[in-house]
């Protein structure tokens, strides 16, 4: 298995704070977000590793693991219980080989251990841990905004899961013991789920924020008023300055989308105001314009 350094893909050294992680997390999930890079064909997978990443380096007894066992972190209990169990038997045997009898490759003890080796010189049969399942699950961007549960078929079992408010589109969760049945009374191996959020007709998401651009009519624009406008949260009320200008913005605090596994934490909806040139007009409103324009 090739070594996947998940510090060179945050940008990142071993001493990294875990807040040092989040914001190398949040600074390159924004770059390759695979909305913002809709050519860039590597994006999706950038995206993935860069969410892998931090999953296993924001969490301390992860990373304490991945530091020691590298790309086997995910099994480093079954490596201690085995390494436990050889010691065990080393000293029932009453000596040791001078050799260092754990000096072997932890790719090369994972190998003998998941590839078929089986019964010590007692006849116990090897426990096995099962494989790990992928399955992808696709959402509207309004599924992702708020927390809801789905029930998922994998491997003809139905499995309930609760998705969290904020998923972003190419995140991967890990749902533990729900992958392939461990053999001889191993543990069960985990199911990943990677989320395709799909793009909205009105609002785009970029992290936490929303962005919209929203038609104004030009009276409105030139007199000001008010308008009602709908959200992912429902409809609010807007004031519309006098003499609003085309491609002038507005934000609305805590409108945007939820923050991921952060009760009660938003980002922002940026308004971008498109304004609209009154078509099919009168020769009586055609005059009023012209009497304007010589005011």
């Amino acid at each position: 298995m090739t070594f996947i350094d998940y510090y060179k893909i945050l940008g990142i050294d071993k001493t990294a704070t875990t807040k040092d992680v989040k914001n190398a997390y949040r600074k390159l999930a924004r770059k390759f977000h695979p909305d913002l890079n809709p050519d860039d064909k590597d994006a999706k997978k950038n995206f993935q590793q860069i969410n892998e990443a931090n999953e296993v380096l924001s969490d301390p007894e992860k990373r304490k693991k991945y530091d020691q066992y590298g790309n086997d972190w995910q099994h480093a209990d079954e490596f201690e219980k085995q390494k436990q169990y050889r010691e065990q038997s080393s000293g029932s045997r009453g000596a040791r080989s001078s050799g260092s009898e754990y000096g072997e490759d932890f790719s090369d003890f994972f190998e003998s251990m998941f590839g078929g080796f089986s019964g010590g010189r007692q006849g116990r049969q090897m426990k096995y841990r099962g494989e790990d399942y992928k399955a992808e699950i696709r959402l509207e961007l309004i599924d992702a905004y708020k927390t809801h549960q789905q029930t998922i078929t994998v491997n003809g079992k139905n499995i309930r899961i609760t998705i969290p408010a904020g998923i972003e589109n190419g995140q991967t969760i890990k749902i533990s013991g729900h992958g392939s049945p461990g053999v001889n009374g191993g543990p069960n191996g985990d199911l990943y789920i990677t989320f395709s959020v799909a793009n909205h007709s009105i609002f785009k998401r970029l992290g936490d924020h929303l962005y919209a651009t929203i038609d104004l009519d030009l009276y409105t624009a030139v007199l000001g008023g008010e308008m009602i406008l709908d959200t992912l949260d429902g409809q609010v009320k807007l004031k519309v300055k006098s003499e609003t200008q085309n491609g002038s913005k507005v934000k609305l605090k805590g409108k945007g989308f939820p923050v991921y596994k952060r009760d009660d934490q938003f980002g922002d909806l940026f308004i971008t105001w498109s304004i609209k040139i009154p078509t099919n007009l009168t020769e009586k409103q055609k005059e009023l314009f012209t009497q304007l324009s010589k005011s």
